[in-house]
Order: structure tokens, then sequence, then C-alpha cells
């Protein structure tokens, strides 16, 4: 693609600005980002899951970004940290986040009970209010017994969802949105986040309560294997890397290498990155990487693209640049499907085990 120079004008809107402002390097990728999920979500069928790893939600994208593109049917399912989903609830609660001079004298700040990550405040307060909360909605009783982690933060959005319309809050932030939606939150590492320590806490008092991430694991892949029986195509977006990157990809591994089934993988892949490969830091690896793990399909090495950028400058503008170009699309309602989803993967899963018994 040749390189046509044009001088930016004043008052230029974002995506002219990312489609002839962003040409080469890092901004080159970033534009061919936008471009390919413009792509991918004019498909209505094709599903589209995000990871979330970082500090997002504390500085609000719970709410300016994700929740936005949820509503248009861009996120159709997402498998996040603990924290995430955790800090998000102190919007929910109004508490306030402030950005300070990251410099700051942190002796300062623990006497005057303020957390810090990285420039961004809050009172400590939120934390203790915020764990109080989660530890009395989940005493109620339909929190007993096993579950998954989709299953647990759906059920803790709706209690979520109603105290932000309680407050009156004009705008919902991840889990309330996720819940309203039928979006299912995946944390492959519950205990990793502070609603995973509220748990245990609750776990002392009833040995009955359990996350159960075997059935997390099973139900999650059973919604790759059915998408492709069925003929749609997967897209995933990695923001960041961590547990949540390799959880996200996972699927192809677990059909293909354990359960013996046939499955190619995700067809689309991005992630926006700091991290080096080289220095085996990258969380996962590159996409190309990935294949050799069966983990996204050949033709994905066409459809794929990696942007070393840090997340808090491209999250902002893939998310304008979708909801400016893109059409929304009718909601899949994923967690509404997950259970009728893993039994007929279970039997599937059954039938083969039985026919290779048999053979041996």
């Amino acid at each position: 693609m040749e390189i046509r120079p044009q001088p930016i004008a004043p008052g230029i809107d974002l995506v002219k600005l990312v489609d002839e402002g962003f040409v080469a390097f890092n901004g080159g990728r970033l534009r061919e980002i936008c471009w390919l999920l413009r792509e991918v979500l004019r498909n209505p069928r094709t599903t589209v899951g995000w990871s979330l790893a970082g500090a997002l939600t504390p500085l609000g994208y719970g709410i300016s970004m994700f929740a936005p593109l949820m509503r248009a049917g861009f996120i159709d399912y997402v498998v996040s940290t603990g924290a995430n989903l955790y800090h998000d609830m102190h919007y929910s609660l109004q508490y306030s986040f402030e950005v300070e001079y990251p410099g700051k004298d942190d002796l300062l700040l623990r006497q005057e009970e303020r957390i810090r990550i990285y420039d961004v405040t809050f009172d400590a307060e939120a934390l203790l209010q915020t764990d109080q909360y989660s530890y009395r909605l989940m005493k109620n009783p339909e929190f007993k017994g096993r579950m998954g982690t989709a299953e647990l933060h759906y059920k803790m959005g709706r209690y979520v969802l109603e105290t932000e319309r309680r407050h009156g809050l004009p705008h919902h932030g991840l889990m309330a949105t996720a819940h309203e939606l039928g979006v299912p939150l995946y944390t492959p590492a519950p205990s990793d986040g502070t609603i995973g320590l509220n748990l245990g806490a609750l776990r002392l008092l009833d040995p009955d309560l359990e996350i159960d991430v075997v059935h997390d694991l099973n139900e999650f892949t059973a919604m790759a294997y059915d998408a492709r029986q069925a003929g749609a195509e997967s897209a995933v977006v990695i923001l960041g890397g961590g547990v949540p990157k390799n959880y996200m990809l996972q699927p192809g591994p677990q059909i293909q290498e354990v359960l013996k089934l046939k499955y190619e993988g995700h067809d689309y892949f991005v992630q926006i990155t700091d991290a080096r490969q080289d220095t085996g830091g990258l969380s996962g690896a590159t996409p190309a990487e990935a294949f050799t793990w069966g983990k996204v399909t050949e033709k994905s090495l066409n459809r794929n693209i990696v942007c070393y950028v840090d997340t808090t400058i491209a999250l902002p503008i893939i998310t304008a640049y979708l909801l400016a170009t893109c059409q929304p699309r009718p909601l899949k309602r994923l967690y509404d499907q997950r259970l009728e989803r893993l039994a007929r993967f279970t039997e599937v899963y059954r039938t083969e085990a039985a026919k290779r018994a048999e053979q041996r």
C-alpha cells in the first residue's frame, strides 16, 4: 500500500485520522486492527470474544468502552482477570477514582488511606465497602452449591445492576451490562482477585460453596466447539496477556489433543500488548506461534495482527472507530445457551470416547 500523506486538517474526525494518519509501524498495525474488526463485525454469525488483563476498569473502561461495545453486539463473551470485575463494582457503589502524579509519596498515600494504581488513586474505604457488598450478596441462597464463574458473575450482575439503578446511575458498568445482555464473563483464576478472596471467607462458613473451574473449562470449550459445528467463525481480541489470553486460546489444544475431536481453532486473532516475544514474556506468544499449538486456524495466519502499544491508548481508538463504522449486531446471549451447548458437547465426546474404547 503506497503512503500518500495528506495534511491533517483542523477538526478531522477519528475515523479519517485512523484511515489516513495511522500509516506504518504500530500506528499501521492499529489501523489494520480497526479495519479487520470492522470486517469481522459485518458478519453477525461470527462469535467475538475479548480477553481483559491489566487495570482497565479502574479507569472507567467498563462504563466508557466495554458496555457500549456489548450493547452494539460487538462483544459476545469475555475472559477477564477477577480484578477488572471487582474494581468495576466501585463505580456501581459510587466510589470515585482520581488521577495523581505517579511520583506522589506512597508513604503519604498510605497515611491518607489512599490506594494507588500507577497514577490512579482511590480511597481504601472503596475496597472495604466493596468487599462487604460482594460478601453480603454472595451469602444469598442462589450462591449456594457448585457453579462456574460465568454463573457466579451473572448472578452477581443482577444485584450490581439493581444497585446501579437504585442509585440512579446514568450508565452501567461491565458486570451489570453483561448480566442484562446475557454476555458470559469467565475468570480462569478466580482466587487471584478480591471476589475470590470473599468467596474464600464464605467457604470457611459453608463447605458446600464451590466455584468449579473444571465445569468452567468444559462450558467454555463447548461454546467454542458448538460455534464451529454450526459453521460460524470465531474471532478473539486480546487486551494484554496473562491467564485470560491463554484461557481464551486453549479450546484448540483441549479439543484436539485431549478430547481427540476435530477442531481448528480461532479464525481471527488480534492482540494489543507491550510485551516482547523474545523474552518469553508475551503471555501465550504470537498468533503464528499459537498456530503450532492448534489454537488458531491456518487461514488465520493472514487474519492476525499484534500491535505493540499500551491498551489504554489503543482501546479508546478501537472502540470509537468500531462504533462509528459498524452497524450494531444482534445479541447472541451466549450465557443463556451455555448449558444446552455443554450438554451437546458432552454427548459428542462420550460417543467418540466410546467408539475409541471399542476399537482398542
